[in-house]
């Protein structure tokens, strides 16, 4: 088969290596994808965001199974469009995908299918939101109700801090993503994040993880897209994982078929686990990053038939083979992240790092240029292994940093903490 993915991130890198894995596939095309990936696909420059763009691409170039990695192609349509050109897409509907590109749809949801959840409220001007902030007190969760690229979201421990927030908010600091906000009751917790494969009934779990937002060692400093993450998550034990299967994601699916907008795809489970009792935090409609490197780590080649056979709405008849293993991604950023760093710099030492089944980097913001990997993003390499313990794949993955020549990134030496 001759498959596109579209992104350009880590994410996409591990996606990219997990299909190469499977002999069904006999070309990969990534769009735009990054220096790492050209090493192993095919990569191609065009508007992934423009559904026209992206149904040209595939029909010039016979592409039997599209991928959509990142959550901006899936709200604005694009996988509908594939679908209306005939196209085999993984990948939910922009109507569908709302579930993340609207939080308090997301809320309406949860309330339609009783999954429980935060409380909430949803304003559309500043006023009213700070006197829900005022009434409630601190500490309070204050959310853009729209796509902020993963940056929308404040835990206020304080009030003023949730009065600010209300007045970036509106300010325009999160751009038409924070045009309406959510407040949000604090949920104390332990967070971990559970991934399933829909196909519009079926709901497929296909594994766990934990990532640290936060940059600094012991999760502390500001919130990142994410500085390295594990799987499994020890918190989402079997028993977990089934009551937030039956007391949320099938209600959730059941409730989105119910208003004739079917959820096919990855649907990315934020949860807050307290005695064993786990309430929705978020939906995200497309694999995490980095966790979707710790599960394609885990997942191989394998992942391409679960997604495929989401896509072709036969996932009942599937199941994931799991191996009793672990697997870590380290995040490597650039100095400065998540504030203003510089781009343009060397990594050296990638050659040295060996790439199979235990070990990869993969490459989240890199080019190429005249023969050298430099760094384009704030984080730029996703250095993940796998093991038969936790502590074995920590190990590995240090280890393969221990070779990276690298003086203008960083990363954090405690990933796994919690677990370990």
């Amino acid at each position: 088969m001759n498959i596109l993915i579209l992104g350009s991130g880590g994410r996409e890198h591990s996606l990219a290596w997990a299909v190469m894995q499977n002999p069904k596939c006999d070309k990969l095309i990534v769009a735009p994808g990054n220096a790492g990936i050209a090493q192993i696909a095919d990569c191609a420059s065009f508007d992934i965001e423009d559904g026209g763009e992206v149904v040209n691409f595939v029909a010039t170039n016979a592409i039997d199974f599209v991928i959509v990695g990142p959550e901006a192609p899936l709200a604005s349509g694009v996988a509908d469009r594939l679908r209306e050109a005939g196209v085999l897409v993984f990948g939910p509907s922009k109507a569908a995908a709302r579930l993340e590109a609207s939080k308090s749809f997301t809320k309406e949801i949860c309330d339609a299918a009783n999954a429980p959840t935060a409380g909430y409220g949803h304003f559309t001007d500043a006023k009213a939101a700070k006197a829900h902030i005022r009434k409630e007190g601190a500490p309070i969760v204050v959310k853009a109700d729209g796509l902020a690229a993963g940056k929308g979201v404040i835990v206020a421990m304080d009030e003023q801090t949730a009065l600010d927030a209300v007045d970036d908010m509106f300010g325009g600091a999160f751009g038409g993503a924070g045009a309406e906000v959510v407040i949000e009751e604090f949920m104390e917790g332990e967070e971990a994040s559970f991934f399933i494969l829909c196909d519009g009934k079926t709901a497929l779990p296909v594994g766990t993880a934990q990532d640290h937002k936060r940059v600094g060692e012991g999760d502390t400093g500001p919130n990142t897209g994410g500085m390295g993450a594990y799987s499994p998550a020890p918190v989402l034990t079997d028993e977990v994982a089934q009551k937030a299967l039956d007391e949320i994601v099938q209600p959730t699916i059941d409730e989105m078929a119910k208003r004739g907008t079917p959820y096919q795809g990855v649907l990315y489970v934020g949860l807050m686990i307290k005695d064993g009792q786990p309430r929705l935090v978020e939906y995200n409609v497309r694999f995490g990053d980095p966790e979707c490197q710790v599960l394609m780590m885990r997942l191989g080649g394998q992942a391409f038939d679960l997604m495929h056979a989401a896509a072709e709405e036969r996932l009942y008849e599937t199941q994931v083979n799991w191996a009793d293993d672990h697997a870590i991604t380290v995040v490597m950023a650039a100095n400065g992240y998540p504030g203003a760093y510089e781009k343009g710099s060397v990594i050296k030492g990638l050659d040295a790092v060996s790439g199979d089944s235990k070990n990869m980097v993969f490459h989240a913001g890199t080019t190429a240029k005249n023969g050298e990997i430099t760094a384009t993003g704030g984080r730029v390499l996703n250095v993940t292994a796998r093991g038969e313990s936790l502590q074995e794949a920590r190990d590995r993955a240090y280890a393969m940093i221990d070779q990276i020549d690298w003086p203008e990134g960083f990363y954090r030496s405690d990933i796994g903490w919690r677990a370990l």
